[in-house]
């Protein structure tokens, strides 16, 4: 038996399953959100990098959908042409879909070295290698993008040290009522309060487009709290800094236009937000880790409280609207016992 068959013949683990399962529902969302970014991008150099996530993301999905078919897995239905109207008016302008693709790179790297290390199967580990050279490739082309537009957010400067040294006083880590003064922030407390500025910078436009074009109430009323939370955690993120005199990034709201028509279906905007709601948290998380300082790890933690409830809401509205996917599961050995 050559190598070649005997590895088609290994089971996907739980983990290879449920990365590939993700993959397609967030691909298939790439596919629908950056068509319409290209019906409407004019500024050549920004086609050209959405050009290439589109393409990216279009063959993730043709790969994936033959994965899982040879693996005799339903294929998701995920979001399709219907998910999308590229003869919708323009909803946000090219710089806007330049800081999107930037930070669609980010979120792919880090989606995809998840994925990886949890895989097993060669073939399952070379696609997603493959995944993650790309995602490079993209963060990069974004980002020379960015920095040559002046559009590229750089955390703030802070001066070198002069010496090693070792901390000796237990007030380094501060504490939980914030009593006195808090010592200066570390640089990795600032790239990480700077990064969480901008992912919710970015956060804020895109909802609010997505609120003034959902066709549901009750949708639109869970997109304007959430537009409305990105708001907050600006300001509470962008109080740290200042208390140092250092520079809070600039908003990028002007980057919505006044229209009105959906260009994406009420599903797909739910499904777009819980994606990026679920990667924040994430983010939180692991700013939390790396910020000593305890009034930091006392807002993170009251802030990922404020995401994972929204995120919740947005489950159950999802549910309610029967829009929810149901992902690769474990047996109920319970029930089976029961039947």
């Amino acid at each position: 038996m050559n190598e070649a068959v005997q590895e088609r013949r290994i089971r996907l683990t739980s983990g290879e399953m449920a990365n590939l399962w993700t993959s397609y529902m967030n691909d298939s969302l790439s596919v629908c959100t950056l068509s319409y970014f290209l019906a409407h991008a004019q500024d050549p150099q920004i086609r050209s990098v959405l050009q290439y996530a589109y393409d990216l993301s279009a063959k993730h999905v043709r790969r994936v959908a033959h994965l899982l078919t040879e693996e005799e897995c339903p294929v998701p239905q995920g979001f399709t042409d219907k998910d999308v109207d590229l003869n919708a008016p323009r909803l946000y302008s090219d710089t806007f879909f330049l800081l999107y693709i930037g930070n669609m790179g980010k979120f792919g790297l880090t989606a995809y070295s998840f994925a990886l290390a949890t895989s097993s199967r060669a073939d399952i580990r070379a696609y997603y290698s493959e995944c993650m050279a790309s995602a490079t490739e993209l963060f990069n082309r974004s980002l020379e993008s960015l920095l040559e537009k002046g559009l590229h957010l750089r955390s703030p400067e802070i001066p070198k040290p002069r010496q090693v040294e070792f901390v000796h006083d237990q007030n380094f880590l501060g504490n939980f009522l914030n009593i006195g003064r808090e010592r200066p922030l570390l640089g990795q407390e600032i790239s990480n309060l700077t990064y969480n500025i901008e992912r919710n910078l970015l956060g804020k436009p895109l909802i609010m487009g997505f609120s003034q074009t959902a066709r549901d109430k009750e949708v639109r009323r869970y997109f304007e709290r959430g537009r409305d939370m990105a708001q907050k955690h600006v300001e509470v993120f962008g109080s740290f800094l200042k208390r140092e005199h250092l520079p809070v990034p600039a908003t990028w709201d002007t980057e919505v236009t006044d229209a009105t028509t959906p260009p994406f279906s009420d599903k797909l905007m739910t499904y777009h937000i819980t994606v990026l709601i679920a990667s924040a948290w994430g983010q939180y998380g692991s700013s939390t880790s790396v910020s000593p300082r305890a009034d930091l790890a006392t807002a993170y933690s009251r802030l990922s409280l404020e995401i994972a409830n929204y995120a919740d809401d947005g489950a159950n509205l999802m549910i309610k609207n029967g829009w929810l996917e149901k992902p690769p599961q474990a047996v109920d050995q319970v029930a089976l016992a029961k039947a």
